[in-house]
């Protein structure tokens, strides 16, 4: 089959700036067929076929660079493990248990994560800044009394494009069998002292380094009760105007043992939400009306992850879930996500439900409860490994493009997109798929130019938009809106 035109028009104007100001930076030209958007060689398995179908090259994920895989060897599995067993040896860290004991209850956990985040600070030459996010929780669902809620935040500042920021969280509150028993033994390593492992280590190794987009490294409360620390986050974000371009909970990471025995060492779930839970009724009808069920700003980011994150460094396969959250259960990223920011949750392959929740026991000889022994420490350092590779790499590139439409004024077999600029973008590439495809294929390098027209019908593909910062950093894709 004869390949189809690639790459119709983009600006003129936009076109000759870019060979005086980029050196004869491509505008028009796409990869050559077998050959990825950035230059190289190869086309990744299951693409060669597409090539045949239609402009531009085959998809490739992002390969680590040294910085990267730097960063992550630093992840310390044994740090890991002390971080777990350290808050599950508080005996319960309930939202409603202690604030004030110095040796058990939730006061004691804020406090002890508080001073590790403050080491870590001390270490980062003025990058890492540390808070205590309080606030007094009214009586709601799960909260009897008023109640002192509060998050240990700490932030790494962005040194280029500090108003753009990505969260990672786990949370520090436990439960056992009853949701308002707050004096009984709640250990909580799996759920979710695993998580907050995982956002102290990465504190740990990024503290150092220079993004130039902020991190925010968390750990919440309130989480067992109702979410409420997380919410309490997020709606400080956007009340300030933040522009938090993602959010990752970490909660039951853990164990890569299922209540069956079975396992799987290699995989961890990400959860991704299809219709935002922020649209409006009339928003998420045109999404439907357009097909744009599974192109939402949180599984734009579930591809972005996949892509930097499946590779030597972590060791590890990111399972995508089409689905906001497990059946009967809730994350803190439904927070974020209630705010109309992206949000994904990172989970264990298949949960142990024999000692979740439980009450810390033992029956006929076998021990029940949510304790360090039954967690797998190294199986934590890599999930905070693809939190990083993820984090690092969308930190250090520019935004997701926004502003990104598509024309649909007239009747056409070709597509024209166009979309505002990004700071600290040198390119674009407009990426598109088969419309039963679950990820994107094809990529087209139309340079910096901000408005391209492409050989293919808007009614038989998607289309995206991402931008490339000056070392080849992608960012996440932009799904179009339609404009006339």
């Amino acid at each position: 089959m004869t390949s189809r035109r690639a790459f119709l028009t983009a600006s003129a104007a936009l076109g000759a700036a870019s060979s005086a100001a980029f050196g004869g930076f491509r505008v028009a030209k796409p990869p050559a067929r077998g050959e990825a958007p950035d230059g190289t060689a190869g086309v990744p398995a299951g693409a060669a076929e597409l090539g045949d179908r239609g402009p531009g090259g085959p998809v490739r994920p992002q390969r680590p660079d040294a910085e990267l895989r730097s960063l992550l060897r630093q992840v310390d599995e044994r740090r890991v493990e002390a971080t777990v067993r350290r808050l599950a040896a508080f005996g319960t860290r309930h939202t409603l248990s202690a604030q004030d004991d110095p040796v058990r209850g939730i006061g004691a956990a804020r406090d002890w994560l508080f001073a590790q985040f403050q080491q870590v600070a001390a270490a980062s030459g003025g990058r890492l800044s540390v808070e205590l996010q309080s606030y007094v929780q009214p009586p709601a669902d799960r909260i009897p009394v008023p109640t002192t809620i509060t998050n240990v935040v700490a932030t790494l500042h962005g040194s280029t494009d500090p108003g753009r920021v990505y969260v990672v969280s786990g949370h520090y509150d436990s439960r056992c069998s009853d949701v308002m028993d707050f004096t009984s033994d709640a250990p909580g390593a799996d759920d979710d002292a695993s998580g907050v492992a995982v956002s102290l280590e990465l504190a740990r190794a990024l503290s150092t380094r220079q993004p130039a987009a902020t991190i925010v490294f968390a750990a919440v409360a309130g989480e067992e009760q109702g979410l409420y620390g997380s919410r309490h986050m997020a709606q400080l974000f956007k009340a300030a105007g933040t522009d938090v371009q993602a959010m990752f909970t970490n909660d039951i990471v853990g164990a890569s043992r299922a209540d069956d025995g079975t396992r799987d060492p290699g995989t961890i779930r990400l959860f991704a939400e299809g219709v935002p839970t922020a649209e409006t009724p009339a928003e998420a009808n045109l999404r439907r009306s357009i097909g744009g069920e599974n192109d939402s700003p949180p599984r734009q980011l579930a591809r972005f992850v996949k892509s930097v994150a499946e590779n030597d460094a972590t060791g590890m396969a990111v399972r995508v879930i089409y689905r906001r959250d497990r059946y009967l259960r809730g994350g803190d990223h439904i927070g974020f996500l209630e705010q109309g920011y992206p949000a994904a949750r990172f989970t264990e392959p298949a949960e142990n439900f024999a000692h979740q929740h439980q009450n810390v026991r033992v029956e006929n000889g076998v021990q029940y409860g949510d304790l360090p022994e039954f967690c797998d420490f190294p199986f934590i350092a890599r999930v905070a490994r693809v939190n990083g590779a993820a984090l690092w790499s969308l930190a250090t590139a520019p935004g997701t493009p926004e502003g990104v439409k598509i024309r649909t004024a007239a009747l056409t077999n070709d597509s024209e997109l166009l979309w505002t600029a990004t700071p600290g973008a040198v390119s674009y590439e407009v990426l598109w798929r088969e419309t039963t495809a679950p990820d994107w294929t094809h990529a087209i390098d139309v340079g910096p130019a901000l408005t391209a027209k492409v050989d293919l019908s808007k009614d038989n593909v998607f289309f995206g938009v991402r931008a490339v910062g000056p070392g080849g950093h992608r960012s996440p894709a932009a799904f179009p809106a339609p404009v006339s």
